[in-house]
């Protein structure tokens, strides 16, 4: 007869069977899955967030084909000469980057997921001194926030962008040649990196606010060691018959990528 008084054990196996990479683990079948669905960042965050062996596939597969699907031109730009196809900070935080603006202490709204972006490598030469304009650097639109305390009049507008190569880059030479230190209290929003403010290094082109239309003095961006950059800058109110001057007589190309969440 059974014993009542004693409590009922189970063996627990010492570690699950391995079967290999079955089901929605598999990495063709989630990319079947993502594919279906056009790579929504919204669902690649869920599904990186439910275990680490999600989140390696994300890392390892899944980021890096939200970016080239989403932005192909851009993406195979930053990554053409790496056969491995790695770019600088990894590929979670390019898509970060391109879908995510990171708001401002001046602004009413915090970091948030934009509904639409377009980056060019045109914008990108405006924010390049004269001797590092072979550089190529991707530059978004700004996004535009209302400031705080501004009475709804004034407001901030808030970019990004991302360099090709950037270790091997002349503005990264050009920071390193001045001597430029790195920031103390402002780190990089998309890889974590630190930075260097380009307002202190002195190497913020007028053009640059001419492009985003802001008034002179009221810009201000950040690069970082991985060669993302954010920044913000005062938008002034344009008239009707202003019209924006291209860099160097230039039109953007149809290199620029539009991207909407």
């Amino acid at each position: 007869m059974m014993n009542s008084s004693r409590p009922l054990r189970f063996k627990q196996p010492s570690r699950l069977p391995s079967f290999g990479e079955t089901g929605i683990e598999n990495e063709q079948v989630l990319t079947l899955v993502f594919e279906s669905i056009s790579w929504d960042i919204h669902t690649i965050c869920a599904v990186a967030s439910v275990s680490r062996r999600f989140c390696a596939i994300a890392r390892r597969v899944l980021w890096r084909s939200l970016c080239v699907h989403r932005a192909p031109g851009m993406a195979a730009a930053l990554s053409g000469s790496d056969p491995s196809g790695r770019i600088d900070g990894g590929w979670q935080a390019l898509a970060k980057l391109m879908f995510f603006c990171g708001g401002g202490e001046s602004t009413r709204s915090p970091g948030h997921f934009a509904s639409e972006s377009r980056f060019s490598k045109t914008s990108g030469r405006f924010f390049l001194p004269k001797n590092c304009r072979g550089d190529l650097l991707y530059v978004s639109d700004p996004c535009e926030h209302e400031a705080v305390g501004g009475g709804g009049d004034e407001h901030l507008g808030v970019f990004r962008g991302v360099f090709r190569e950037f270790m091997r880059s002349k503005t990264r030479q050009c920071l390193v040649r001045r001597q430029a230190e790195l920031e103390e209290k402002v780190r990089c929003p998309y890889c974590g990196g630190r930075v260097w403010s380009m307002k202190a290094a002195r190497l913020v082109p007028k053009s640059a606010a001419r492009r985003l239309g802001s008034r002179d003095g009221g810009l201000e961006f950040y690069v970082c060691v991985n060669g993302h950059l954010h920044g913000t800058c005062w938008l002034i109110p344009l008239s009707s018959d202003e019209e924006e001057r291209d860099f160097d007589g230039e039109e953007d190309d149809d290199s620029d990528e539009f991207l909407r969440r």
